[in-house]
């Protein structure tokens, strides 16, 4: 009988919860902020917003069945893993937006400006940090959300365009349409300003949660050093020897990553063991293993 892998069901079970959060989120910065002002921005979601706009054709179903006929096409080329996670995200985005506009309309069949009107500024701003949210957080679990996902590693694929300017262009795209069609400037400035804001949001999410703190440090006192930041931290340290090509004296070099809250901790610790050391501090993007995050394929 084979072993039940309960670290794998565990890692699954952990990313379906996320997903579901992530689109959770994404789908309340649209129903909550982004529709009720007649904002937009790009992405699949954005080009759908137009229609809603245009015809009142429910958002949810539109992403529902332009995701079912995308993923058939990338069934394919792109393998089951992207097009099974990818499906899963569109359905459960479907239906967050679905229940979200539910939520949010009046007695008479409108969306609710729950900021009041005029506020759309605000509802800008916030709808985008949303939409930033949910995203990261379904990218932070190696999800895909499907929409312009799938178009852009089909571009990626076959042609010599890279992921995120194919992403670029298409977004550019819907944002632009905004003025053959409204005859409004607002829309495509707020589209913009919504792009910006999101796609800040969602770097400053996933750069977070990845961001660790190398440090190099040169130093005439390593095995103090080397004994404190393993004492005083959960980390090891990497010892290297170094000559200064000017002084032509032998020196050791100390390489050490640390989390980012960690920071100041093995900063204080070098000034405290050898002030005259030299050290250089870096970001580290990225950091698997030995109690840092756990490697995914």
């Amino acid at each position: 009988m084979p072993k039940v892998n309960y670290r794998r069901i565990w890692e699954f079970t952990l990313d379906f919860l996320a997903i579901n959060l992530g689109m959770a989120i994404y789908a309340l910065g649209w129903a909550a902020f982004l529709l009720p002002y007649h904002i937009t921005t790009g992405g699949m979601t954005g080009m759908f917003a137009i229609l809603y706009y245009l015809t009142k054709f429910p958002i949810s179903a539109a992403v529902l069945i332009a995701n079912a006929i995308l993923l058939i096409i990338a069934f394919k080329p792109l393998g089951w893993k992207f097009v099974g996670k990818s499906a899963y995200a569109a359905i459960a985005l479907s239906s967050f937006l679905e229940l979200g506009q539910q939520m949010m309309t009046d007695e008479s069949g409108h969306l609710m400006q729950i900021l009041g009107e005029g506020q759309d500024s605000m509802a800008c701003v916030l709808g985008a940090i949303l939409n930033g949210l949910g995203i990261g957080i379904v990218f932070l679990t190696g999800g895909s959300t499907g929409g312009w996902d799938i178009i852009a590693a089909l571009v990626n694929k076959y042609r010599n365009i890279s992921f995120g300017r194919a992403l670029l262009i298409l977004d550019f795209l819907v944002i632009a349409s905004c003025w053959p069609i409204f005859h409004d400037v607002r829309m495509v400035v707020f589209g913009y300003v919504t792009l910006v804001v999101y796609t800040y949001a969602l770097d400053m999410l996933i750069n977070s949660a990845r961001q660790d703190i190398q440090f190099i440090i040169f130093t005439n006192k390593p095995d103090e050093i080397c004994q404190r930041i393993i004492s005083e931290t959960c980390h090891s340290v990497t010892s290297m020897n170094g000559e200064g090509y000017y002084s032509h004296q032998d020196i050791k070099v100390l390489i050490t990553i640390v989390h980012k809250r960690e920071s100041v901790k093995i900063l204080r610790l070098i000034q405290e063991t050898d002030p005259a050391a030299f050290v250089s501090q870096s970001r580290a993007e990225g950091v698997y293993g030995n109690g840092f995050n756990v490697i995914k394929p």
